[in-house]
Formats: structure tokens, sequence, C-alpha cells
């Protein structure tokens, strides 16, 4: 596997596979429509995941952000990630900052034990905003990126992690260390099946 940084089960990188794969699943398990003895239908082409659909080449801008550096075991990493979110978004509003996007959560270094992950939520340009100890403003993360989207539990999400592996391994694709999780709707546990959340693969 060239991504060694993504070794563990966890292996960084993308979210959308889950999605191709599922609709691949779907498409799998439907029967085809049984044909009238005297007049057969003609056969309607294969359905497929569209590609459009399941990945986007992106090319991000480093946008103002809020960012708190932080670190977590597997078993607890949601969690972590949404009480960092959350430490963000008391800090903007004390400091009289409007966010302009949703959560996110920028992942820097992965093991078996867990990761490090820097928690960021973009803002409204500001020039020195007083914040706490441990909050920085900062920037989002900047570069050439594959999209992809994992929707369901964030206990589900190594299997989209392992989804994008193969893939990157199969193009060829080069990886740097840090991707990006965009929580597009927070799940309240990492057992919320509400959650849903685009995965940026920076590419080298």
């Amino acid at each position: 596997m060239k991504n060694g940084h993504f070794a563990s089960c966890r292996a960084p990188l993308l979210a959308c596979m889950a999605l191709a794969v599922a609709v691949t699943a779907s498409v799998a398990q439907t029967p085809a429509p049984t044909p009238a003895p005297s007049a057969p239908a003609d056969a309607a082409p294969p359905a497929a995941a569209p590609e459009s659909e399941t990945l986007k080449p992106a090319d991000l801008a480093g946008r103002p952000a809020l960012v708190i550096h932080s670190s977590a075991n597997w078993e607890d990493g949601y969690a972590k990630i949404r009480e960092g979110i959350e430490k963000l978004r008391a800090a903007a509003q004390k400091a009289g900052l409007k966010p302009v996007d949703h959560g996110m959560a920028a992942f820097t270094e992965t093991d078996d034990a867990g990761f490090k992950f820097d928690a960021i939520l973009p803002v409204e340009p500001v020039a020195k905003p007083s914040l706490p100890d441990g909050i920085i403003l900062g920037e989002t993360p900047a570069g050439k990126a594959i999209k992809f989207t994992h929707t369901g539990s964030y206990d589900d999400i190594d299997t989209t992690y392992d989804a994008i592996t193969a893939y990157l391994d199969e193009k060829g694709l080069e990886a740097t260390n840090i991707y990006l999780e965009d929580y597009l709707v927070e799940g309240k546990d990492a057992s919320d099946q509400a959650l849903k959340a685009d995965i940026y693969v920076f590419l080298k």
C-alpha cells in the first residue's frame, strides 16, 4: 500500500467510496425484471454509480478559521472531535465572530492507539480577535484534493476509509499525511446514523 500513513484500520483518505460501494451493492441486490412471455422487454442498461456523484476533484483555498490542536484514542475519537468544535463555537460567540461553515477536523497523525487532529471552525475574516488559550486564528487546509462523502454513523466510517485506501491504490494516487472531515450533519454521538461528512484527501 503506497499510503503507509493510513496503515491502521482507520487508514486515512476519503469517503464517497463508501457511497459508491453502497450504490453498487444496492444495484447488485436488485433483481432484473422478468420479461413477459409474449413480448420480452428490451433489457435496460446496467445501472452504475456516476463517478461525478461519488468522488469529485477539489482545489481548496485556505479560509480564516478558528483552530484548536487536540488528540484522541479511537474509542472516544468522535466525542473529542465534537468537544473541540463546540469549544470553537463558544470562543467564536464570545469574540463576536460569525461562523461561515460547518465544523471540521483535519487529521495530522494516526497510529494504532489514536490520532492527532485540529478541530476547525471557518469564520468571517477578522483582525486579531481575543481568543482563549489554546485556540488560534488560522486557516482551513488548502491544496488539491479529492472529495468523498460518508453517510451513516461515525462508528462505521472505518469501512469508508478502507474503501478509500483501496481506491487510491487502484488508481496509483498518493496522498499527503493530512485529510479533512467536513461535518455537513453532525451526529449526536458516534452511533448516530444521521451523520454526513465530506472527506477531503489531499494529493501529492
